[in-house]
């Protein structure tokens, strides 16, 4: 590739410029003059900022030059990239201008030899996203009180057994199901969307758990195919993703209704831990204890108070009735006195 610099800002004829012009013409005269390329080099000294930027070093075995990636570009990539990596990378040529350092300024990422896997795993997420796949209000919140969890993997698979594991760990009362599958290779991706149908058809299962461990991003290359893409969107099923390590991203991950950054991680999002439900129960028990006792201490109160309200009627009868006597008694003594005098 051939690049021509053609120098047509004027600031260079000046006699004397600051350090400042200086920075800012030579800053102009990248920009302008060099449109943007594809690099490939090693990702080195990778720092992922808490903005979300993404800064590091590109080298090879001859050179090296610094580069920025700012959160909205590196978002879309996929896959957070590490030491060591081998990339190739989008990316326009400006001047940091306080330190007069150029750098890079990337849009776009890839993992270098695999453009092509790359390129149609965007092409496929971007249509997913465009179809709704995504879409945050289509996802489900797996069920607190599973009657059974369904595990997706290999029998072979060390996620299997750091799955089982983990289940057995948090929530011993709850029923496993395997449905096995192959996890790598053609025909894997194929049977794993067969396995959630087959998971749909029975009904026996609660949540689904999809899973795998690392691997290179052609080991995880089932885990972005179309059809199995469309199976975990059409299950009746809450599924939960855990393929591969925490900064690994595949269609499956975008597609499921809750991504775990690793298959352990999916077991533990799957379940409450027994320990956490037996204390769900003995605060509820304690609630309704003392529900009942407040109850009962308001009924107690509301038959004193009726009792006390029998009582005093009868004392007014009793007054009454004493009352009557003493009049009857003046009655006989007036009528006996007239009646005595005849």
């Amino acid at each position: 590739m051939t690049i021509e610099l053609a120098v047509t800002n004027n600031v260079f004829a000046r006699d004397i410029l600051t350090v400042a012009q200086l920075n800012q013409a030579v800053g102009q005269l990248l920009e302008r003059s060099i449109p943007a390329l594809w690099v490939r080099g090693e990702i080195s000294n990778f720092t992922q900022a808490a903005s979300g930027h993404w800064y590091f070093t590109l080298k090879d075995s001859r050179a090296a030059v610094r580069a920025v990636m700012f959160r909205g570009r590196a978002s879309a990539v996929g896959f957070v990239p590490r030491a060591g990596d081998q990339v190739e990378i989008r990316a326009r040529v400006s001047l940091y201008e306080p330190r007069g350092d150029y750098q890079l300024q990337v849009d776009a990422m890839r993992r270098a030899g695999l453009g092509n896997l790359y390129e149609a795993f965007l092409r496929l997420k971007e249509q997913l996203d465009a179809e709704g796949l995504f879409d945050p209000a289509r996802k489900r919140e797996p069920a607190p009180l599973p009657r059974a969890i369904g595990v997706i993997t290999s029998l072979h698979a060390a996620a299997l057994r750091d799955v089982l594991s983990a289940l057995a760990r948090r929530a011993p009362q709850v029923p496993v199901i395997i449905y096995p599958a192959p996890v790598q290779g053609a025909d894997a991706a194929g049977r794993l969307a067969a396995q959630i149908r087959l998971a749909n058809a029975r009904g026996e299962v609660d949540t689904l758990l999809l899973v795998r461990g690392g691997g290179s991003i052609e080991d995880l290359w089932s885990f972005n195919d179309e059809a199995l893409a469309r199976a975990i969107d059409a299950s009746a099923i809450t599924t939960i993703s855990g393929v591969g390590h925490e900064t690994d991203f595949t269609i499956a991950d975008f597609v499921a209704d809750v991504r775990a950054p690793t298959p352990t991680a999916a077991a533990e999002l799957a379940c409450v831990p027994r320990s956490e439900l037996l204390g769900r129960v003995m605060y509820a028990a304690e609630t309704l204890v003392r529900g009942q006792q407040r109850r009962l201490e308001r009924a107690a109160q509301r038959l004193d108070r009726a009792t006390a309200q029998l009582v005093s009627p009868a004392q007014r009868l009793e007054h009454q009735r004493e009352r009557l006597n003493g009049l009857s008694y003046r009655l006989a003594s007036a009528w006996a006195g007239p009646q005595a005098r005849r």
